[in-house]
């Protein structure tokens, strides 16, 4: 069947506003001095969406955000990359769009959501029939997604059974609880994107290893990032570890995001788990290379020169 998009993505939409240099501890009631600031395009769908536009995958996106200065902008990002807008909705006079502040220590940061219209989104906001038109539907950042949640199993299911394929990044639990409707999720996924962190927590596994075997047995293909050594993934009863690319890191920022673009992309190309897991590490090194999540992917010039080789070295 044809269809009018390789990937239909449902989520939230912000402006990361990144402060660096920040001492570690940090008195209240005085004035600390950063060494740098930045203000990318932030939220993991937004930077899934937009990275996987810059690689070259057809995206369709919907969100809902309010209509403010700080929305404008992350939209305008994802406009001028080439997602797929015209579904978004904007709301007035209400909830702003959310936004993220993040504080960069050395070796460790802080981050301070403020959620806005992202937990408002339900789904009346979704045209379940534009999302249909994708090859493949990404749920990002599951927990964020409060009036939504009650629904997603159903519009995974609904979507699923029009012939596309699910994936899942939960990203973190604010309430570190792992639970509503996350466990029905899992039966009905095709690829499931955790961290290593989040795939401990959600399994109670002491080290991805363990973990990633326990979620192998609900979820067809599991990948599991592990940040600078690279992935593990496992489909059945394949397992490979797939080591990083090396880089010098100036920010990692929307480094699992990235990764979720590079493997979705590989994975809409018929490319085995490992390439999937490859490709997956370079656009995650790729990320570290500017701050914030999607500058690097905004230099056309660089995501072509540094995806042209990807190293083969995945070990089963």
């Amino acid at each position: 069947m044809n269809k009018r998009f390789d990937v239909t993505i449902a989520g939230e939409i912000n402006l990361d506003l990144v402060l660096y240099g920040l001492p570690e501890k940090m008195p209240v009631e005085q004035e600390l001095l950063a060494s740098d600031f930045r203000v990318t395009l932030g939220s993991s769908s937004a930077i899934l969406a937009h990275n996987l536009a810059a690689i070259g995958v057809s995206v369709g996106f919907i969100t809902r955000m309010g209509d403010d200065a700080l929305g404008a902008i992350a939209l305008e990002r994802l406009a001028e990359r080439g997602v797929e807008i015209s579904r978004v909705k904007k709301i007035s006079g209400g909830t702003a769009t959310g936004v993220t502040v993040i504080l960069v220590h050395e070796g460790c940061r802080h981050i301070l959501t403020y959620p806005g219209t992202m937990s408002e989104m339900t789904a009346a906001d979704l045209d379940m029939d534009y999302l249909a038109q994708g090859r493949h539907f990404h749920l990002s950042s599951l927990y964020l997604q409060k009036q939504l949640q009650p629904e997603m199993a159903r519009i995974c299911r609904e979507l699923k059974a029009k012939g596309l394929t699910i994936s899942l990044d939960t990203n973190h639990d604010p309430d570190d609880k792992w639970g509503g409707v996350l466990d029905e999720l899992l039966g009905i996924v095709d690829i499931f994107l955790p961290n290593e962190d989040e795939a401990c927590r959600i399994t109670g596994k002491i080290d991805a290893e363990s973990a990633i075997h326990a979620l192998a047995e609900r979820v067809p293909m599991v990948a599991v990032k592990c940040g600078s050594r690279g992935a593990i993934v496992q489909a059945a009863s394949q397992h490979w570890r797939v080591p990083a690319r090396v880089v010098t890191p100036v920010d990692s920022i929307g480094a699992g995001d990235s990764f979720n673009a590079g493997f979705l992309s590989a994975y809409l190309q018929g490319k085995s788990p490992q390439q999937c897991a490859e490709f997956g590490n370079s656009t995650a090194a790729l990320s570290t290379l500017r701050s914030g999540g999607t500058e690097s992917f905004r230099d056309a010039e660089l995501v072509k020169n540094y995806l042209a080789e990807t190293p083969t070295t995945g070990t089963r």
